[in-house]
């Protein structure tokens, strides 16, 4: 008997006849036996892979064979975009076999949310914010809402485990877990990760039952078409995006809005029917422009990561990348929006608009044609979102038994693994400050938290997430650029310098709320080579671009201009040796650019080591450090960081970096220390660059232009 076989015979005969479909896909295929056997799940396949179906029809099979009623599934997702382009799908597939579906977000009308309430749907597709918000609101009977739920889908989770979402998502799911007659199934969906037993562990590894992954097979997937080409400037990008595939529905990604604005503007100049996404734009006019894009054909819409993930804009033609993202994650999920159609292959087109893009997107696609894809780990101590939860849990139920902690969030690993001593002094903290009162061993909410949190019944204490954690650089009134928050998060004893836009800035002021920095151009006119986006280049990509430079990559897809770019980088970096780390002396007397190629989140922790424990200035990008000595005395600084215990390798907080993480203020200030250390630090990476080789460099005309 087949898996297909196994499906209630009302489905298999809506999936042959409703659908037409002749065959399910592989993923489909391989899900059905663990979905059926109740075992959580991890689903992994490329874009458009039918990871959705993957999940739902054996689930709707449960639902027909074990007689299901009630809210029996949630579908989670990342994106209201999403959950919207998915609910007609959904509908439909629920309704062949008479079922309900229905979607709960933030744009949801009030009307509607009542009746969801009244009649409730077999499948509720929503976000972790509403899920939330449904747990606490006065005008949904939570226990009676989620008593009858028996499985929780989560699409894209590797897009939530990579940050404090994915803890939020966590906790949700374990309150909701405990309103359910029984342990409900997750099942994650997701693009290919480098770390999918690990992310399956962080999932569901502490839930009762197996756990099992399933992954889609390659064979029989055409290799996609890549090429890398160099072009100099966004000008001539859109000359050549003008100019090739005509007749083509084309979706460019930029990877700032700025850009995505600049670039449109010359397609259009160029007669290109050109539509644009991204985050600034209001919601309805990224509607209006992703579905004329939908409908037309020879056209181009231009977007920032807005369109990574999984939502439909229709049979795509090419995806163009200008530059390169950061990680070769989000490179998978843009070239998976091409090759949809039988007979056509995923490709990508890279157009580099610089020298130093041009190295990075060569070392990014060497990566990616080495196998490797980034590992997806959740944030280190999340404090802040224990203390948020556990205000929220107080507010759910009105009110908290000092032992309801445990017994509600006690099992996530996180929580699990805290220290009994932690948890009440954090308990402690927590009264002494006014966010919680006590009473006969009842924990309820204090005025502090009411004052703070208690708008618009507690809607502050429910928006859970700060903005992204970059800052806008700004010479007086005009953006210099973005940074990365790291830049920021540690203490400084006089002036803070930054490398942006290829100079040296010095910071005037940092507005942590508004996440702003304003700066002048460094007295001394030093300039920096930034080659690093934001928020900074991984470990990972930092070491591919030294591999590229030292010569030790073959790279595939360049066009005769990138080959001939590639050819001056590496003239230009001639000095260069893997597994070593360089010094340099710098155009300015007196300064030296130690070489790591080890990232921003190490070259921001070695650059503060060196502030602390050297007592010398450094400003830090992804591939170097700039200390204000001679390259004697640089020599002599790292020597002292070789001693180091790994104990020893951390940052100075600035004071006003809990702003950083909401409800970090709340914390005790050693929560916060662990937190922002625990965030910005890996201590191995860390040690793996200290204990290289330094080669020094007595010639700084080698590397410049």
């Amino acid at each position: 008997m087949s898996n297909f076989d196994r499906l209630h015979p009302a489905l298999q005969h809506h999936i042959v006849n409703s659908l037409g479909w002749k065959e399910l896909r592989p993923l489909q295929e391989l899900s059905i036996g663990p979905v059926l056997a109740r075992d959580h799940a991890l689903l992994i396949a490329p874009t458009a892979g039918g990871k959705t179906e993957s999940a739902i029809f054996p689930l709707l099979s449960r639902m027909l064979s074990e007689e299901w009623s009630g809210l029996s599934i949630l579908y989670i997702c990342p994106l209201k975009a999403l959950l919207n382009n998915l609910h007609e799908r959904l509908e439909y597939y629920l309704g062949l076999v008479g079922r309900s579906c229905a979607v709960w977000h933030g744009d949801i009308t009030q009307s509607r949310r009542r009746q969801i309430v009244r009649t409730t749907p077999d499948c509720l597709l929503t976000t972790p914010e509403s899920l939330e918000a449904m747990l606490v609101s006065r005008k949904v009977e939570h226990r009676q809402f989620f008593s009858s739920l028996r499985a929780v889908v989560v699409d894209e989770i590797h897009a939530f485990a990579g940050d404090d979402r994915g803890w939020h998502l966590l906790f949700v799911l374990e309150r909701i877990s405990r309103l359910a007659p029984a342990e409900p199934q997750r099942i994650g969906l997701s693009a290919t990760v480098g770390n999918p037993e690990q992310l399956l562990e962080w999932f569901a590894g502490h839930c009762s039952g197996n756990k099992v992954t399933v992954v889609a097979p390659s064979s029989g997937i055409a290799t996609p078409e890549v090429q890398i080409d160099y072009v100099g400037s966004l000008e001539n990008a859109a000359i050549v995006i003008s100019s090739l595939h005509r007749g083509e529905k084309r979706l460019v990604f930029c990877d700032s809005r700025s850009r995505v604005e600049e670039i449109a503007a010359a397609l259009r100049s160029h007669g290109v029917e050109t539509y644009l996404s991204h985050s600034s734009l209001s919601v309805e006019q990224r509607r209006l422009a992703e579905a004329a894009f939908s409908q037309a054909s020879n056209c181009v819409i231009v977007a920032t990561s807005t369109l990574e993930l999984g939502i439909d804009v229709g049979n795509l033609d090419r995806v163009i990348q200008i530059d390169c993202p950061n990680t070769v994650a989000s490179f998978l999920q843009r070239i998976g929006r091409t090759g949809r159609r039988p007979g056509t292959r995923r490709n990508c087109l890279f157009l580099a608009t610089s020298q130093p893009a041009l190295h990075r997107t060569i070392a990014l696609v060497a990566l990616w044609e080495a196998g490797f894809v980034e590992p997806i780990s959740a944030p280190a101590a999340p404090y802040h979102i224990l203390a948020q939860q556990l205000l929220a849990l107080i507010l759910q139920e009105n009110g908290l038994g000092i032992a309801g902690l445990q017994q509600w969030l006690g099992r996530i690993p996180f929580v699990r693994d805290l220290p009994k001593t932690e948890i009440r002094e954090l308990l402690e903290h927590l009264e002494r400050t006014g966010i919680l009162v006590v009473d006969q061993g009842v924990l309820g909410l204090g005025p502090t938290a009411e004052e703070d949190y208690g708008y618009r019944y507690f809607s502050e204490l429910l928006s859970v997430f700060t903005t992204p954690p970059v800052f806008t650089v700004l010479h007086g009134n005009q953006e210099v650029g973005t940074v990365d928050q790291g830049n920021f998060l540690t203490h400084v004893e006089g002036p803070r310098f930054i490398g942006l836009a290829g100079q040296t800035w010095r910071v005037l002021y940092v507005d942590w709320k508004g996440r702003k920095a304003s700066v002048e151009l460094d007295g001394l006119g030093g300039k920096t080579r930034w080659m690093g986006g934001s928020p900074g280049l991984s470990f990972q990509l930092a070491q591919s671009i030294q591999q590229v430079a030292a010569n030790q990559t073959a790279p595939n897809h360049l066009s005769k201009r990138a080959a001939e770019g590639l050819e001056r980088i590496r003239d230009e970096f001639a000095w260069v040796r893997t597994d070593h780390t360089h010094l340099l002396p710098a155009k300015e007397t007196g300064r030296t650019e130690w070489w790591t190629f080890a990232g921003q989140q190490v070259n921001d922790t070695l650059a503060d080591l060196l502030r602390h424990r050297a007592q010398i200035v450094t400003e830090a990008d992804s591939l170097m450090i700039q200390m204000r000595v001679d390259v004697n005395q640089a020599r002599e600084c790292i020597e002292k960081l070789r001693s180091l215990a790994d104990n020893d390798i951390t940052i100075q907080i600035n004071q006003d970096a809990d702003s950083i993480f909401k409800f970090a203020e709340i914390l005790t200030t050693e929560l916060q220390r662990k937190l922002v250390n625990g965030r910005s630090i890996s201590i191995v990476n860390t040690r793996q660059i200290v204990d290289r080789r330094v080669s020094s460099i007595l010639s700084n005309s080698v590397h410049r232009s």
